[in-house]
């Protein structure tokens, strides 16, 4: 279009935008007769599950967009299997499995060769479970599995290594009580679990200084087997080219042990109004808290349109309401919190200057009051609904991000098609669904308020709401000092 002036093509734009806005209207005379076209069918491509006879899950996902091919190994076992004396055990070991190396590589050196390639392989640890992964050309597949290989089964761990990894852990504890947010939903998740859970327990200086080489060994021979490995790998092959290379490559992988079963035991949180003082800022962070549930609840379909009908989004009641129209929070949000093999947290919070902190509670406390008396309108409904299934899509829009979701439900035992029954779970959830979640799983009576701000400032004490117990986040000192050890904050 060389010659044709920017503006005249702007209002070409406009002019078209205007015909396609009067074409979707048609003789409508307000939006909101405006009829959302049907969704298109969910149909996503099925990854190739295969079982080699040592119990290793192979996930096999073709796709030829791009020559790349990406793969990742989730093995069993995580922070919550960590020793209570070793807290941040598998943070350290998440990291140093690559970092430190192979018996043949140090990590700096993995490092120059992946980059010659453009290529990556990582590891991390998580609270169930670890990992180890690999990003590469299709082109320079052969060398860079070699390398994943190699750091899945011969890492070296080297001790300076294990100390920056050491000293990074160290930091985030030296900084963990800058946040407002962060310092409310770590308490709050310690009032739901309990101080002492897996779940909720965090590293110390001390935790992480015993931690040694000799873990990190010991970790990795108990966990990293094949009959507690999931691999998935994505990208631009033939499954059953890809298969061949991998049982080659796994089939003659002895099993390890079994991981023994979790035992947790969950207990409602104790009610009543905790504080955390934090005297250097202008605005609180307020919490409500207290045991979720599974995603394997039949009830977790509504549950998930609750959520979004009462604080999910920018059209939720507590949006709306709380900071919209009575202006008490700057960001609120919060509903029933699932999770996989353990029950979530409900947890309901909000940010609000100092000034406006109990009136802020009271807003939650009209909300939840409000359930019971005014429950989930037909249009609320409606656009609960509308905007969880307007987004899924985009949650599962390309072939990797299914595979991954696969591999997650094959981690946990649940169905296959569980993200296919999403939809329609969703769909069939009706306002008598939302009506009885709320009644089945919101007790205002039982939850904890939590509050982390500067009490001097609040518009009226705490004590208002009842008896307020005062929470210690003071960070333990790390203790003395060995000669020649490098220091924790450094």
């Amino acid at each position: 279009m060389q010659g044709i002036c920017p503006h005249a093509v702007a209002v070409l734009a406009l002019l078209c935008l205007l015909g396609w806005i009067t074409d979707c209207l048609g003789q409508a005379s307000d939006w909101k007769q405006i009829q959302s076209p049907p969704l298109h069918s969910f149909s996503p491509q099925i990854p190739k599950r295969v079982e080699l006879p040592n119990g290793m899950v192979l996930l096999l996902q073709e796709d030829h967009e791009l020559p790349l091919i990406n793969g990742q190994a989730i093995i069993r076992g995580g922070s919550r299997d960590e020793p209570a004396g070793k807290v941040g055990l598998a943070q350290i070991y998440g990291q140093v499995w690559r970092t430190g190396g192979t018996r043949t590589k140090t990590g700096d050196q993995l490092d120059d060769y992946l980059e010659a390639r453009a290529a990556k392989v990582e590891s991390g640890g998580g609270r169930d479970s670890t990992s180890l992964s690999w990003d590469c050309l299709k082109e320079n597949f052969d060398d860079v599995f070699k390398v994943f290989l190699e750091v899945l089964r011969e890492p070296e761990f080297r001790t300076d290594k294990i100390s920056l990894a050491q000293n990074q852990v160290n930091t985030g504890i030296s900084r963990r009580n800058d946040s407002p947010f962060q310092i409310a939903f770590r308490e709050a998740t310690k009032l739901v679990y309990g101080p002492d859970s897996p779940y909720a327990r965090v590293a110390e200086y001390a935790t992480v200084a015993a931690v040694g080489r000799e873990d990190l060994v010991n970790w990795h021979q108990s966990h990293v087997a094949p009959n507690n490995i999931i691999l998935g790998v994505v990208g631009d092959f033939d499954s059953q080219t890809m298969e061949a290379k991998l049982r080659e490559a796994f089939g003659s992988w002895a099993k390890g042990p079994a991981l023994s079963q979790r035992k947790d035991s969950f207990k409602e949180p104790k009610p009543g109004t905790y504080f955390v003082a934090k005297d250097d800022v202008t605005a609180s962070v307020v919490q409500l808290v207290d045991l979720g549930t599974t995603k394997d609840n039949p009830d977790y379909f509504a549950i998930e349109v609750f959520n979004e009908f009462f604080g999910g989004s920018f059209s939720s009641r507590l949006f709306s309401n709380i900071r919209s129209k009575k202006g008490l929070a700057y960001s609120v949000s919060g509903g029933v919190g699932t999770d996989y093999d353990h029950p979530g947290m409900l947890r309901l919070f909000l940010g609000t200057k100092s000034g406006t902190t109990a009136a802020a509670v009271d807003a939650f406390n009209e909300e939840l009051d409000a359930l019971k008396t005014n429950p989930a309108l037909p249009e609320e409904l409606a656009k609960a609904k509308d905007s969880i299934l307007s987004s899924f899509i985009f949650r599962f829009d390309s072939k990797d991000k299914v595979l991954w979701e696969r591999m997650t439900y094959e981690k946990y035992g649940y169905p296959a098609d569980f993200l296919e029954r999403y939809r329609s779970g969703i769909e069939k959830v009706t306002q008598a669904d939302l009506a009885r979640v709320a009644q089945k799983y919101i007790h205002k009576e039982k939850m904890a308020l939590l509050v982390v701000g500067k009490a001097a400032d609040f518009d009226r004490p705490l004590s208002s709401f009842g008896t307020v117990t005062p929470l210690d986040i003071t960070i333990p000192e790390p203790s003395a000092k060995k000669p020649g050890a490098s220091d924790p904050l450094q």
